[in-house]
């Protein structure tokens, strides 16, 4: 039996750090919305009861630190299954770049999964399943556009954004989440205006979403990868309304409402990037089979 399924690359509108929390994590309030980037996973049954994947790009593990991985054996465990499986993933998101792949990876098997094993879960309890392998799993689990709270896996789903397109451009170099929050001084920040991003998603009014993006890792990650501030600048050059890093980077995105347009900063990005996507908002939450 073959089960496939995609795993859409997600982008922060609003990414705020309220304070570091005794477990150690961060506490965040975070705006998140899929975009039309996504890897394709496909999942087969195996005679044997093991867990295999399979994947033709050399930064994709193929053992226990994949998190496609985790998510199959969370649920092998949890409820016992003694059949195995191989997971073919098929990369287009840029790994390490901010847009939660692997996160996104992880969430598809669960649903995959669900499908293949037959459980019976619903996206809530799957939601709940993902929180324990990644903070970012949660909210792939579901897709859409969330607010998510917490260290991340607290999701309470919102309308999606008005409909635009998205130019990502990551540039060659791998970003450490940990290095990114252990530089993050919190009481020198300027925190974005969360809740006025939900309004203005809510009022589908695409200026005040321009006008409202934005990021507090941004400024670290820019002050450790000076390239990041470059490909910012030169994407508000070529005419993207609205410019910011998604996550801890390095992964920066303009949004673009007008076709017109959407050429020129795509093709202008080109000569800094060779990872240059032009996509679209997605924003819709996924449903299962």
């Amino acid at each position: 039996m073959r089960i496939l399924e995609k795993a859409p690359a997600k982008i922060n509108l609003s990414l705020d750090v309220l304070h570091k929390r005794p477990d150690g994590y961060h506490e965040v309030k975070m705006v998140m919305t899929t975009i039309d980037l996504a890897d394709r996973i496909e999942f087969r049954s195996l005679r044997e009861n093991a867990i295999r994947i399979v994947s033709h790009n050399r930064f994709v593990p193929d053992d226990h630190r994949n998190l496609a991985y985790k998510a199959a054996q969370l649920l092998k465990n949890r409820f016992k299954i003694q059949q195995g499986v191989a997971i073919s993933i098929t990369k287009s998101i840029p790994v390490a770049a901010g847009l939660a792949g692997g996160s996104s990876d992880a969430a598809a098997t669960l649903r995959g999964l669900n499908k293949l094993w037959r459980l019976g879960l619903s996206l809530d309890e799957l939601a709940e399943l993902g929180a324990e392998i990644g903070s970012d799993v949660s909210f792939c689990v579901y897709g859409g556009t969330a607010i998510a709270t917490g260290r991340g896996e607290k999701i309470e789903q919102i309308d999606a954004p008005p409909h635009c397109w998205v130019v990502l451009a990551k540039p060659d170099i791998g970003v450490s989440t940990a290095d990114v929050y252990k530089n993050l001084k919190l009481d020198h920040i300027e925190h974005p205006d969360v809740d006025g991003m939900v309004q203005a998603i809510k009022e589908k009014n695409y200026d005040k979403i321009c006008q409202k993006l934005g990021n507090v890792l941004e400024s670290v990650t820019m002050k450790m990868h000076p390239e990041v501030a470059v490909i910012k600048e030169q994407m508000n050059k070529f005419g993207a309304d609205a410019v910011l890093m998604s996550g801890s980077g390095p992964t920066v995105y303009g949004l673009i409402q007008h076709e017109s347009r959407l050429h020129r900063v795509y093709n202008g990005l080109r000569g800094f990037c060779d990872q240059v996507f032009a996509v679209r908002l997605l924003g819709e939450r996924n449903v299962l089979d």
